[in-house]
């Protein structure tokens, strides 16, 4: 969904742009394509593998921001760019971290049980499973993975006579094999999952990016989200409709507030099967484009 994606933000030449989530640079390099020499385009990742894109770091209309997508709203005015005239953001996880098994996020390959995307900072997966109450442990692979027989495996992982000992992701895969239901890929893929947003804080770093995009995007500017799980989803869906960032934020009695965006039904919300042919990790996802209203104007 790369080409939609750029193409709902409807690039201006000269426009500036964010890049919300850097990864392997496709999306940077197809809007840096399409901008001007006077266009600009600002790219977060928090990733230190993200550097590793040299030659799109060297373009002079490119800012690269090593930092989460959560301060956009910060660095924007740190560096006194003001509004901008569109913002992307691709949540999945890169290629190139489920590819290899350095950082703990794939479930084929072994590798240290870390699953952080900023790996100088942070929690590791081990540290979360070795810390967190049998409550929270609960919740997460529950609330975050959907893991149907979440107490089964909580169940199992503090029966480990000494969980803080288990360093790799395939350990981890071997001592939770008794209490594995249904096919092994899938179920591995919903506890990886939950580790992983609980590792990086991501449903809260969304929340914050969401709840700052009206300051940051120009009135008739564009968001194009691209989430991949119904999490993701649902808040996203959430912050267009001006429902707030969670059920709970919600007021029963004065209802939504009015929403800082419309949201653009003319581009494809799912990707095509050709783009599934080719990338099976594309089933899953769904992009979401709004525009910013200008609520003065109302």
């Amino acid at each position: 969904m790369l080409e939609e994606a750029v193409d709902a933000l409807h690039i201006q030449e000269n426009g500036t742009y964010v890049d919300a989530t850097f990864g392997g640079g496709g999306h940077s390099r197809v809007i840096l394509s399409r901008l001007g020499s006077k266009g600009r385009l600002i790219a977060f990742d928090q990733d230190p593998d993200a550097k590793l894109n040299a030659d799109l770091l060297s373009d002079e209309r490119l800012l690269f921001i090593p930092r989460n997508f959560r301060f956009i709203q910060s660095f924007l005015n740190y560096f006194e760019i003001g509004q901008v005239d569109g913002v992307l953001a691709d949540l999945g996880v890169s290629s190139h971290q489920f590819d290899e098994g350095t950082r703990g996020f794939s479930t084929r390959f072994d590798g240290p049980l870390d699953m952080r995307m900023n790996y100088n900072h942070g929690k590791t997966a081990k540290d979360i499973l070795s810390e967190s109450t049998p409550e929270d442990l609960l919740n997460m692979f529950s609330s975050y993975g959907e893991v149907r027989n979440a107490k089964e495996l909580v169940k199992r992982l503090q029966a480990h006579p000494s969980i803080g000992s288990i360093k790799t992701t395939q350990d981890f895969n071997a001592w939770i094999k008794p209490v594995i239901r249904g096919p092994r890929e899938k179920y591995l893929a919903q506890v990886y999952q939950a580790l992983r947003i609980a590792v990086n804080e991501e449903l809260s770093s969304l929340t914050d990016f969401l709840d700052s995009l009206p300051k940051c995007i120009k009135p008739g500017g564009y968001m194009a989200i691209i989430t991949f799980h119904s999490l993701e989803d649902r808040l996203v869906k959430r912050a267009i409709k001006g429902l707030g960032s969670s059920e709970e934020s919600y007021d029963p009695i004065f209802g939504a507030q009015p929403s800082n965006w419309k949201e653009d039904k003319v581009h494809s919300q799912t990707p095509s099967s050709e783009e599934v042919a080719k990338n099976s990790r594309a089933r899953s996802a769904r992009l979401r484009v709004a525009c910013k209203v200008d609520q003065e104007a109302k």
